[in-house]
């Protein structure tokens, strides 16, 4: 079913298909008549499902058909909890855009770097902003911008804005909304607190929930490959020797991991480079470029990437370290096997993980094979999980109060 028989302009649906939608996804074919319709949504699916280019391209076509005066008022404002996720949804909406025949003027908006250059990049108006909560909460307070013209709201990963701790931020900002508005909220999960805020912020809304399927899962194949810790950077640059992968996607625990494994391998003149919070705007920018051109071949990134890098085409991510979550580690290997194209997901298991790794296998519900490989074979005994709390010594789906303080510190500042 092509893109036109949703309701979208010829010109949308060619950019859509620019940007690798053949045809329109679940969420795509279920979420595009209703935004159009005007109806606020409440949409859950999983990583990679096509969430970003299901509100994009409705919101671009009703700017559109709205008025314009000779200055532009803020018709769309969409909220995400990391800039790296901002940075990629303005990235989006600015290529579709391009394709329509007046161009919209859409403004990124995030923590992190001075904010100068982006209130100078809102004179004159705006028609999409994209933003962190902290950040247009600071622009308002600098009377750079005006909610007071809002058409569409739109918050993108929204149980992640929540995990991060920017309920507030959110209560004041839809404080300062128009009462009539459109509202539109997208995430991955539905947990109680989502619940809590879609009742508030959404009116009558339609419900869009689309279950992993055979038919819409990712095609990323599994793998756990068991290894001593102190071996697995030896082992990551064989794999990336023999297997030789255009990009790979590393995940580790903690910036100075990243810091060291990059190092390795450039080292062993692979070309990689690290990604963590301590990293400048600047450095992240041009990292994430050249990993996306391909001039980069590994890019050793901590969680502060794993819902904020969409990349085409990406064949493989290997968990250097596990994630600490089962969610976590859905995040992760969803960076691979996107809008229709397969991936490997790779895990390193060793004697500490072992059970960490078996108790991710069954909240996922999922088994995956253990792999030796030649020369890497594993010789220390593994660790049993320690099962005093339930939780097999593994975190949980709630962050502590302090875990929230510190990731949204590490993203927003």
């Amino acid at each position: 079913m092509p893109f036109t028989s949703l309701g979208l302009q010829p010109a949308l649906a060619d950019a859509a298909a620019a940007q690798g939608y053949a045809t329109p996804s679940a969420i795509q074919h279920a979420a595009i008549p209703l935004i159009l319709q005007g109806s606020d949504v409440l949409a859950t699916a999983q990583t990679g499902s096509g969430k970003t280019a299901a509100y994009c391209l409705p919101l671009l076509q009703q700017w559109l058909s709205g008025q314009h005066g000779s200055r532009r008022q803020l018709y769309g404002l969409v909220l995400l909890p990391t800039r790296e996720l901002a940075m990629q949804v303005g990235s989006i909406l600015r290529e579709l855009g391009n394709s329509l025949p007046r161009h919209p003027k859409v403004v990124v908006a995030y923590g992190g770097v001075s904010i100068n250059p982006q209130m100078m990049a809102l004179r004159g108006g705006a028609d999409i902003v994209v933003a962190t909560p902290g950040r247009l909460l600071d622009l308002l307070q600098h009377n750079a911008l005006r909610l007071s013209g809002v058409s569409t709201l739109v918050l993108d990963e929204a149980d992640r804005l929540l995990d991060l701790g920017f309920a507030a931020e959110i209560g004041q900002l839809l404080d300062l909304l128009p009462p009539y508005r459109q509202n539109l909220l997208f995430s991955a999960t539905f947990p109680l607190a989502l619940r809590t805020l879609a009742q508030q912020l959404l009116r009558e809304p339609q419900t869009i929930d689309i279950p992993a399927t055979p038919d819409n899962t990712p095609a990323i194949r599994q793998r756990a490959i068991e290894v001593d810790a102190a071996r697995r950077t030896m082992l990551l640059r064989h794999l990336l020797q023999s297997e030789n992968p255009e990009r790979v996607l590393v995940f580790v625990a903690s910036r100075h991991t990243a810091e060291r494994v990059s190092g390795k391998l450039q080292q062993a003149g692979i070309r990689a480079a690290a990604l963590h919070s301590d990293c400048s705007q600047s450095q992240r920018g041009q990292a994430l470029a050249d990993f996306k051109s391909a001039q980069l071949q590994v890019l050793v990134a901590t969680d502060v990437a794993a819902r904020g890098i969409d990349i085409a085409r990406l064949p493989m991510v290997i968990n250097y370290d596990l994630p600490r979550s089962p969610a976590d580690y859905t995040h992760r290997i969803g960076r691979t096997g996107r809008a229709g194209a397969s991936g490997v997901a790779i895990s390193f298991v060793y004697a500490d993980s072992t059970g960490h790794f078996r108790l991710i296998e069954k909240r996922q519900q999922l088994q995956v094979l253990r792999e030796h490989i030649a020369g890497f074979e594993p010789q220390d005994a593994p660790v049993a999980a320690p099962l005093s709390d339930g939780n097999g010594g593994i975190k949980g789906k709630r962050m502590s109060k302090k875990d929230k303080l510190r990731a949204a510190q590490a993203i927003q500042s």
